[in-house]
């Protein structure tokens, strides 16, 4: 979970541990369930889903793991999750937006409440900082053995609007609308993905200087990782990659 892809972070993003690829899985598997009870189980007629799809695979999902899901949501799971979103400002006023699937929203908000209070930060109203984020499609794109020039080519050709490439990955952004087909064209092509997300991405970002924040804004973005019903945090730091995580 991140504000945006850091070059620095690639290879953290390449190595998760197992647990942390569970934890991942679980929460992907999350998402598709709802989405396909809101708008129905074939991606060619649901967006949501086709993208979430997409997501799995960029995040090593095997196909069986994400079929069942999907047919256990046609058969009328009865886990029963709502959407809520929790915005607020983090150590030095980086802007966090989290993204959950709760089945007990009390629970859910005071522990919101308990993380941002607890590491520096202040859990704002709803809108206090979902201004400055734009919803974008958001690929990165592993370099080795690619030509990063071929590759924007192929990124535009497919529809992207920006192309930014770093010494091991680029990064494809799109149009929410035009994600998966980027993707879809991108993986026709032989091109491995390292992530692959809807993102929600900040217009201008924060950079900290301070140890002291440093710290407690890892730890803030560490204990949302660690909670279940936490689907997605987003923010506005700048340099992500001098948190000790």
């Amino acid at each position: 979970m991140s504000g945006h892809s850091k070059w620095n972070n690639i290879k953290r993003k390449k190595e998760k541990t197992d647990g942390a690829r569970a934890k991942v899985f679980t929460k992907i598997g999350r998402e598709i369930a709802v989405a396909v009870k809101e708008g129905g189980s074939n991606p060619a007629s649901n967006s949501k889903l086709a993208a979430l799809i997409t997501k799995a695979k960029a995040n090593s999902v095997p196909n069986d793991n994400i079929q069942r899901i999907i047919k256990r949501a046609e058969g009328g799971d009865k886990a029963d999750y709502e959407a809520m979103t929790y915005e607020g400002y983090g150590p030095g006023g980086v802007a966090v937006m989290v993204e959950t699937l709760t089945d007990n929203r009390n629970r859910t908000a005071a522990n919101m409440r308990h993380y941002f209070d607890k590491f520096g930060g202040n859990l704002g109203q709803m809108g206090c900082v979902s201004f400055m984020f734009t919803q974008k499609g958001v690929i990165v794109v592993d370099l080795e053995d690619k030509d990063p020039d071929e590759l924007m080519m192929d990124a535009l050709d497919a529809g992207a609007e920006d192309f930014d490439a770093g010494e091991e990955a680029a990064q494809v952004t799109t149009t929410p609308e035009n994600f998966t087909a980027v993707c879809d064209a991108l993986q026709n092509k032989g091109y491995t993905f390292i992530s692959a997300d809807v993102a929600q991405v900040p217009a201008t970002t924060t950079t900290l200087t301070d140890p002291d924040q440093l710290t407690q804004m890892g730890k803030l973005l560490d204990a949302l990782d660690d909670d279940d019903d936490v689907q997605n945090a987003w923010h506005s730091l700048e340099n992500e990659e001098d948190l000790d995580r």
